[in-house]
């Protein structure tokens, strides 16, 4: 579990593919001064393993899926990475549960200056947009960030000259895609009411299928 705080940003050194699996060398003093194996750490918003370390680098593996479904997979030896090391219990909550599965991808399809703040536009599946909420929580490439608006065709989101320093979000430019996770709790309470909606349209359908004729044949007496 995380927040969508990013700690540091960190940079690809190599990359390895051996058969389905793909390996990032990544170079972070921050991040690899107390990672252990088996840690987990997000990289741009993906949840990965820790498997090695050194004193500045740290090594996590991905399977191909992760590899299809997420920008990591299009990523080169010198990009830069948004990083956060997972939540402990002890830790102060800030930003938001962030779980660092990504639920889609979303395009920047435009950023307005506001005098100092900017408003980053992105176009997104239906899926993704129905999980989005004005006032709500995305995290974008790991980032925690706020809804402003969101329709059926795209979300906008504002960000502050801090975050653009401090994250790869400061040099995304139109056209580029991010990994997008919704907010947890609407991913419940949108499969809650969808189950729900499902289960009374199956029991308006039974309803309207019961006659008098078939509930004798059913061994029902009147």
């Amino acid at each position: 579990m995380f927040t969508g705080l990013i700690e540091t940003k960190g940079r690809i050194a190599g990359i390895k593919k051996h058969r389905e699996i793909v390996r990032f060398q990544i170079m972070s003093p921050v991040i690899a001064s107390d990672a252990r194996p088996g840690d987990s750490v997000s990289v741009s918003g993906v949840c990965l393993t820790v498997c090695e370390r050194s004193s500045e680098t740290f090594i996590v593996e991905m399977m191909s899926e992760t590899s299809v479904r997420t920008t990591l997979g299009w990523k080169k030896t010198g990009d830069e990475v948004n990083l956060e090391r997972a939540l402990s219990a002890s830790g102060r909550l800030d930003g938001h549960f962030v779980t660092g599965h990504v639920d889609g991808l979303a395009l920047l399809d435009g950023i307005k200056d506001m005098g100092g703040s900017y408003i980053y536009t992105f176009t997104a599946e239906r899926d993704l947009l129905d999980l989005t909420v004005r006032k709500g929580s995305v995290a974008i490439d790991g980032v925690s960030l706020t809804v402003i608006n969101s329709d059926r065709e795209r979300f906008s989101t504002g960000l502050i000259p801090t975050t653009l320093k401090e994250t790869t979000l400061g040099s995304l430019k139109n056209g580029e895609k991010v990994n997008v996770e919704t907010d947890i709790l609407a991913k419940y309470i949108f499969r809650a009411i969808s189950v729900f909606g499902e289960k009374k349209e199956e029991g308006a359908a039974m309803e309207e299928s019961l006659t008098w004729k078939k509930l004798t044949e059913y061994g029902w007496s009147f």
